[in-house]
């Protein structure tokens, strides 16, 4: 059943908020997915939104919560007491989701939460997750994972994995592991199902398993994950002995969080900041750029500067200048563009010269292109000397292949020195070209036309 959520529905919803109609608040909610309750959330003052939460069952309570926006979440945490946390929330989540609502508290009340809670082995995992850096494969892993021992035979290994399954939601993998809790490969359902019930799980399980450590980067687990078409992946530590697991929704939140962030910084935004942020934090996130822009302007207009005696004589040079700037902060993008997108999904492989030189001979092909339409347009639509005219799209040619090699070098160049290569694209690409551009431009233009 499909309810749509309307501003009708969200007026009648507070309206019965407002008069404490528990029971009807509950019916109109029942067919709700947690995700829609959440979003309901983000049009509610919080005595509304805690009204709501104290009427649903904890295990309801818990994934509207881990739905809602950080900052929603933050808000609304503040109105739980530590005991609340520790006996309504956190049981009803994986270690990993646990450990997202608990980072967000501060450290006198995660110990609170921590202390209280009932279940103790819960906690040490918690405890254990904690120490992980959140942009890690540490950070991202659960503890809720199914394993086996290799010297189990079949029908011990089916009655352990009923007790370890029987608290989660789906089972992607079983994991086979030594005495020291060593990963040694994961267990087909199927052998399991097809083998003798006495025979030794060593004999029968794939040794071929894909495996990140604890301390890898999150967007590196993401690639791992996405190239191989994983549901899952384990986690080990130095000794390659088994510490937790990353399933794929986990890896769908970071790469929207990667592709986000890239996109800010290709349009100039130093920080990642939501609409709904304050002036002063989007000032401090836009302005850096901004001056960098700012400066390049003014180096271009320098340069041109520079050239104001050759303007007097050839003024029809002057029309061009933004067609030089906006072609060159084009290409420049695009290749730039190409380039971190390679980077970030692993494609960008081999000699990174050959990358270079397939830029350089794409860019002298689109030169060509663009420069005859210009050579046309400049001659006999503005009535340019021929000479001027041959001017211009030479210039136009080569500031094109230049900004297309820049485009491609300056991304590759920041990887390998451990930077963002998003930082490369957008404004940084676009004013260095505009500089460059236009210092070619006239250069060209000196060299043909002499003056």
């Amino acid at each position: 059943m499909n309810i749509e959520i309307t501003k009708d529905f969200i007026t009648a919803l507070t309206d019965c908020i407002h008069d404490q109609n528990s029971k009807s608040v509950l019916g109109m909610l029942s067919e709700l997915h947690p995700a829609d309750i959440a979003e309901i959330f983000s049009e509610l003052n919080i005595e509304e939104q805690s009204f709501i939460l104290s009427l649903l069952d904890n295990e309801i309570s818990a994934d509207v919560f881990l739905e809602l926006e950080d900052e929603d979440r933050k808000r609304l945490l503040k109105q739980f007491s530590a005991k609340e946390i520790a006996e309504d929330l956190i049981p009803e989540m994986d270690t990993d989701d646990a450990v997202d609502i608990i980072s967000e508290l501060s450290e006198t009340k995660q110990d609170e939460v921590i202390a209280q809670l009932e279940d103790k082995e819960h906690a040490q995992d918690i405890v254990d997750l904690l120490r992980y850096d959140e942009d890690t494969a540490g950070g991202l892993m659960r503890k809720e994972f199914v394993k086996v021992n290799k010297n189990w035979n079949v029908i011990t290994a089916v009655r352990e994995m009923r007790k370890q399954a029987g608290d989660l939601e789906e089972v992607f993998s079983v994991y086979v592991v030594d005495d020291d809790n060593t990963l040694l490969g994961i267990l087909s359902l199927k052998k399991l199902l097809t083998t003798s019930s006495h025979t030794l799980l060593e004999e029968v399980y794939n040794d071929k398993v894909r495996y990140v450590k604890v301390y890898e980067k999150d967007v590196d687990v993401a690639n791992q994950i996405q190239k191989y078409d994983l549901m899952e992946i384990p986690v080990v530590d130095e000794l390659i002995r088994l510490q937790g697991v990353i399933t794929v929704d986990d890896i769908l939140d970071v790469m929207k969080e990667e592709a986000d962030e890239d996109y800010q910084l290709a349009a100039g935004i130093t920080r990642n900041v939501d609409a709904d942020d304050s002036i002063l934090t989007l000032t401090k996130a836009r302005l850096p750029w901004l001056l960098i822009g700012m400066f390049g302007g003014l180096g271009a207009a320098s340069i041109i500067d520079g050239f104001s005696t050759a303007m007097e004589k050839y003024k029809v040079l002057l029309l061009f200048v933004p067609l030089i700037q906006s072609t060159a902060g084009n290409v420049g993008i695009q290749s730039s563009a190409i380039i971190v997108q390679g980077l970030a999904n692993g494609a960008i492989k081999g000699d990174v010269w050959k990358l270079i030189g397939k830029e350089f001979l794409l860019g002298l092909l689109n030169g060509l292109g663009i420069a005859f339409i210009v050579l046309f347009f400049s001659h006999y639509w503005f009535g340019t000397p021929y000479l001027i005219s041959v001017t211009i799209c030479v210039a136009l040619i080569t500031v094109i292949v230049i900004a297309a090699v820049i485009g491609t070098a300056i991304p590759l160049v920041l990887s390998k020195r451990g930077l963002d290569p998003a930082v490369s694209t957008g404004p940084f690409i676009t004013t260095s070209n505009d500089i460059f551009g236009v210092f070619i431009y006239f250069l060209i233009a000196k060299m043909i036309l002499g003056f």
